[in-house]
């Protein structure tokens, strides 16, 4: 005997029935007729769950994420400094384009640099260094001024063969360190590649999804949506001033001091140039450390009017132009923290990140100031609502008194 079946009564055995969506515990003590109290202790606790369930797979992102976190920030970072060139490709190439076309010039740029100083610190460095060892021998060139210094050490009790040989040793350390520091350099190539790779991934997300990324959080952090949107305001710009304040300025600086170098007929400027560059991260002192040792050295060699030229060169543009002139223009009159709490968190981020704490370390600090000043404003403007409900309740009183009775 066969049955036959509509087309729809085939169809609806055919498909599996779609699964109803389950009622949360809170929805579920409710239609059994739980007392409301119960039910709101349950969504609370469903909530508290929920809270702390995100929690741990935010820590678990943290923990998955930090081998490449440098890269992550480094191409956050990057995409707010070339953020206003990014909006000026955009009506030659699109969006999607102009993203490709900033992440492109900015990879080859980063790898331009760090290549040059990789070679000009390496190489250059350990070449530099074996003249040295042989001007500090018997026939070099410093041997005067070695027999100078000799004479007055030897009141020391430091005689001028015995200066000679711990200068030797000194500069043959300062050898043996830059091939190790070359050697270094390379086998970290690797890493290197790694952390610019996740970068320019970074920098390409950042600039075509910051707007999302910064609404999507506006919805989901437990913060009044203003403050999530002035906090992320705050990242964004203190993102951008320090890694121009920090790498554009030392780069700026290195450039004046390679032009100074080669004026004073210093050997090998593109090294003392590289050597400044990187000195400029070293807080507080930092190009001093290259260009003054350079120019004092030139006095003490009979080079009197180079060495005054290269400490009047450091002095007005190596440090004067590009900290009180370039320095502000790049990061904004308004973008600087007082000196005490840079210095700080200078120092702090290096003493807890290492190098990269010269980044990490100001810009968290920024953010920590940020929030503090947003709960002094939260602070202020809810003792303020405080006063405007006491001095209402005062004069309901004394408007209820004065009313004539009806």
């Amino acid at each position: 005997m066969t049955i036959v079946t509509s087309g729809k009564e085939a169809n609806e055995r055919s498909e599996p029935a779609t699964p109803a969506l389950r009622p949360s515990a809170a929805e579920t003590a409710e239609s059994q007729g739980a007392a409301p109290g119960s039910a709101e202790a349950l969504a609370r606790s469903e909530r508290y769950a929920l809270g702390w369930a995100a929690a741990a797979a935010m820590a678990v992102v943290w923990w998955i994420v930090m081998p490449v976190g440098v890269g992550l920030l480094l191409g956050t970072l990057l995409a707010f400094v070339v953020q206003p060139i990014y909006e000026r490709l955009i009506p030659v190439f699109g969006r999607r384009g102009a993203a490709l076309v900033a992440v492109g010039v900015t990879a080859m740029s980063l790898v331009a640099t760090t290549g040059g100083l990789v070679w000009l610190l390496g190489a250059e460095g350990a070449g530099l260094a074996r003249q040295l060892i042989n001007a500090l021998g018997p026939r070099g060139g410093g041997s005067r001024l070695i027999t100078l210094f000799g004479h007055m050490t030897d009141r020391f009790g430091v005689t001028p063969e015995q200066l000679q040989d711990r200068l030797q040793g000194a500069a043959e350390g300062a050898a043996a360190r830059a091939a190790s520091l070359a050697e270094a350099l390379v086998a970290a190539s690797a890493s290197t590649l790694l952390a610019l790779f996740f970068a320019m991934l970074t920098m390409h997300f950042i600039l075509c999804n910051w707007q999302r990324v910064s609404i999507r959080a506006q919805q989901a952090l437990p913060l009044r949506p203003d403050y999530t949107r002035k906090l992320f305001e705050e990242f964004r710009r203190v993102g951008r001033t320090t890694l121009l304040g920090t790498i554009v300025t030392g780069l700026a600086q290195g450039t004046f001091a390679t032009i100074g170098y080669a004026i004073c007929g210093v050997p090998k400027p593109l090294f003392f140039g590289a050597a400044t560059a990187v000195a400029s991260l070293v807080p507080a002192v930092g190009t001093m450390l290259v260009w003054v040792p350079v120019g004092v050295v030139l006095l003490l060699t009979a080079h009197p009017f180079a060495g005054g030229f290269e400490l009047a060169w450091g002095a007005a543009f190596v440090m004067a132009v590009c900290d009180y002139v370039i320095r502000p223009h790049l990061v904004g009159a308004d973008a600087e923290m007082p000196s005490l709490v840079t210095f700080a968190a200078l120092f702090g981020g290096v003493e807890v990140f290492g190098l990269k704490g010269l980044i990490m370390g100001p810009v968290l600090m920024a953010l920590a100031i940020a929030v503090l000043r947003l709960y002094v404003d939260e602070a202020a403007s809810r003792r303020q609502s405080m006063a405007h409900l006491a001095r209402a309740k005062e004069s309901e009183p004394a408007s209820g008194k004065s009313a004539p009775p009806g």
